[in-house]
Order: C-alpha cells, then structure tokens, then sequence
C-alpha cells in the first residue's frame, strides 16, 4: 500500500511502527493467536479448536461453566449440515472442541456462533454469583485451529482431548457431591465409544447427580473409522506436549 502525504505533508495510511493491535505483555497471559488467513479445510478434514479464558472470569471447571458449554453447543444446531461438535473438554482456563466443518468458512461461522453464545452464558453466571453484572470479554484470543489430516493425527488429538484434565495433573473431580474418575466428567468423554476399557456394545452408567451432554456422531472417514487403525484409546493415558 503506497503512502500519501496529507496537506501538512504528513503521512498517512500504509504500513508504519507500532500501527495494529498492541502486544501482550507477559504479565498479561498468553500473546494472541496470529491474524493470518487460516489454511484451505476439506470436508474430510477434522479440525482441533482451543478457546482460551481471560482470568477475570475464573475457573470454567464449575457446574456453571459445564452448563455454558453444554448451551452454547445447542445454540449451533441450525449448522448441523455444515459444522458439528463431536468432541469437547473443560479445562481450567480454556476450552477444547473437536469438530467437523464443511469449509474455512463454515468452521469461522460456527466458532463464531459457539463463542457468543458461550460468553453470554458465562457470563450470566459469573454476574449471578458475583452478585454484580458482568458483560466484559470471555474469551481472551482468536481461537486456535490445527486440521487433522491423518488417522494418527486423530487419535492423538482425541486422546488429547478426552484425556487433557490427566495432561493437567487432575486425577479426580467431585461432581454433585460424587466422584467420578475413570473419565473427565467436564468433556464429552462419558459418550465416546472407542475407550479401550469400554465394554463393546455397551455405555457407561452415569454417575448419580450427573447431567450429561450430547455431541453429534462423526460423518468423516477419520473420525469414525480411520483413527481406528491406531488402536483404543485408554483411560490411563497421559497427553504429552503443550501447555494446554
């Protein structure tokens, strides 16, 4: 972009120093996802979504931050055809979603509709028990993407995912008044069927007290058959690598 002087001689527009949005300081948190065009995505293509909390908002690993997820999901449904939740966990400070897009487009519009409806009700909660209206931001980044493109890739991811509160170092969680700690009651973990230690055929019993949440069935090769080739995945695993 060439830049043109105004009638003091100035000037303005085009690239220059210090122009765009600022950057964090490290006692701010983690720096911003980068703004670039994010990669071409193929149907067949599953895709791993991390939305990141900003501190003022507290621990998501609540009753209330569960329910804000949980109607965030139900808020996606007229997207069905072109953009599905499979997989989620609940971690202190961020969010991981597994799912499945028609195109670019079609996963920014569904991310888009998941993220406003899920600050609201974050941030409904947050107000309630504050006492105090809350209406700030939620979400302290541009959600992170990475597409998977192999059946290795999706096993891993799952496993990730499903497994990140062992990740955490949490290895129990109190859930109305029980425990349950076979699986993370915070993710999608109680309806995925390829546990290891998952009788074939058969669910899991819910915990008493628990409201469990549904997540729609995989239609991509990868999700459903491919990551298969890979083996189970196992209650005991421990998800290496990252910070998240």
């Amino acid at each position: 972009m060439t830049r043109k002087r105004d009638k003091n001689g100035q000037f303005r527009g085009g690239a220059r120093k210090g122009a765009g949005r600022p950057k964090r300081k490290l006692s701010e948190g983690r720096a911003s996802e980068a703004h670039k065009v994010r990669p071409t995505l193929k149907a067949s293509q599953p895709v791993h979504v991390v939305l990141r909390a900003t501190a003022e908002v507290g621990s998501l690993r609540c009753h209330e931050g569960f329910e804000a997820v949980r109607e965030a999901r139900h808020s996606t449904l007229r997207l069905e055809d072109t953009f599905r939740i499979i997989h989620f966990s609940i971690q202190r400070n961020h969010i991981h979603l597994i799912v499945e897009a028609k195109d670019r487009k079609a996963l920014w519009k569904g991310m888009q509709v998941f993220g406003i409806s899920c600050a609201k009700q974050l941030n409904a909660a947050v107000g309630a028990r504050r006492g105090k209206r809350r209406c700030g931001s939620v979400f302290a980044d541009r959600y992170y993407a990475r597409i998977l493109k192999t059946p290795r890739e999706v096993r891993n991811c799952v496993s990730y995912v499903l497994n990140n509160w062992r990740h955490h170092g949490i290895k129990s969680e109190a859930w109305m008044g029980d425990v349950w700690t076979k699986v993370d009651p915070f993710s999608s973990a109680l309806a995925f069927d390829g546990w290891r230690e998952r009788p074939e055929g058969k669910r899991f019993k819910s915990p008493p007290g628990y409201d469990g949440s549904w997540i729609w069935l995989p239609r991509t090769w990868l999700m459903t058959t491919g990551w298969r080739r890979y083996g189970l995945i196992s209650f005991a695993e421990v998800p290496g690598g990252g910070d998240e």
